[in-house]
């Protein structure tokens, strides 16, 4: 995972180019696994922190519109 601290209000690059504010911090009702609600095109959307901040090097694939090299990167 990325070491980076996911806030409420803060703004994320996907990789595809869309920007995405997020909501809230919350928790899966039955595994109770960290999850993070974030805004995209005016709507909800909850992805597992893990997978928000994952590793995973996105830089070859076909629809990095933003050559960046992870799925979220965070804006300052």
């Amino acid at each position: 995972m990325q070491n980076e601290v996911i806030e409420v209000g803060s703004k994320w690059r996907h990789f595809k180019g869309d920007i995405m504010v997020v909501k809230a911090i919350c928790k899966h009702s039955e595994t109770l696994e960290e999850m993070v609600m974030y805004e995209h095109s005016n709507e909800l959307w909850v992805r597992p922190i893990s997978s928000f901040l994952s590793l995973e090097d996105v830089q070859e694939r076909p629809d990095n519109k933003t050559g960046q090299k992870y799925r979220f990167v965070k804006i300052s």
